[in-house]
């Protein structure tokens, strides 16, 4: 039985399509593959260098990644002062009262809180800077203000305030005090119950 001319000629066309497509797949993949050396190189021809910078942050942490930044200013440093306020029965502090930090560089601060009373209570932190310009260029990525907490009897908590300070902040600022007040929220935790007890009686 002869073939079919046209099935045939269908058949070459299809194994042709086949074979083009399977070289297109493999050109991509090897473009793909070779793209990240080439923009290492095109970046390090430049000046650019942020693969390098990737691969040295890699394992450092958050602090030393923003370190490597480009955007932080090496120039000056900024004299940070942490203050706490208690306003309540707790101890509340700073783990350093100072540090110095430059522009636009990642860093963390610890607070401690400890509830020293015999009962749960509820608090929250209001903070405030001075000077007062600084404000606006201060800013917070992770803050304990941001919540209220609960904590039992005699409970003890470390909290993080992770910062930056603006590129941008004036030269004539050198000094920005970080200043928290911890207070009680009124008519919480087992105190409250308490008191309302007490006066009911």
């Amino acid at each position: 039985m002869v073939a079919n001319p046209l099935r045939l000629a269908l058949s070459l066309d299809n194994r042709r399509m086949t074979v083009k497509l399977a070289v297109v797949v493999l050109a991509m993949f090897g473009f793909g593959y070779a793209l990240v050396p080439l923009y290492r190189t095109i970046c390090q021809a430049l000046g650019i260098n942020v693969l390098a910078l990737s691969d040295v942050r890699t394992g450092a942490g958050v602090a030393a990644k923003h370190n490597a930044n480009t955007q932080v200013d090496l120039s000056r440093s900024i004299t940070i002062e942490f203050d706490a306020n208690g306003r309540g029965p707790f101890e509340f502090k700073p783990a350093v009262r100072s540090m110095q930090v430059h522009p636009g560089e990642l860093t963390t601060v610890m607070y401690e809180f400890q509830n020293v009373q015999n009962r749960s209570l509820s608090a929250q932190a209001i903070p405030s800077y001075a000077p007062m310009q600084a404000m606006a260029h201060f800013n917070k990525l992770e803050c304990f203000c941001f919540n209220e907490y609960t904590l039992k009897p005699g409970e003890r908590k470390q909290w993080p305030v992770v910062f930056y300070v603006d590129v941008k902040l004036p030269r004539d600022v050198t000094t920005i005090t970080l200043s928290y007040t911890f207070f009680e929220v009124a008519g919480k935790g087992a105190g409250a119950v308490n008191a309302g007890r007490a006066k009911a009686s």
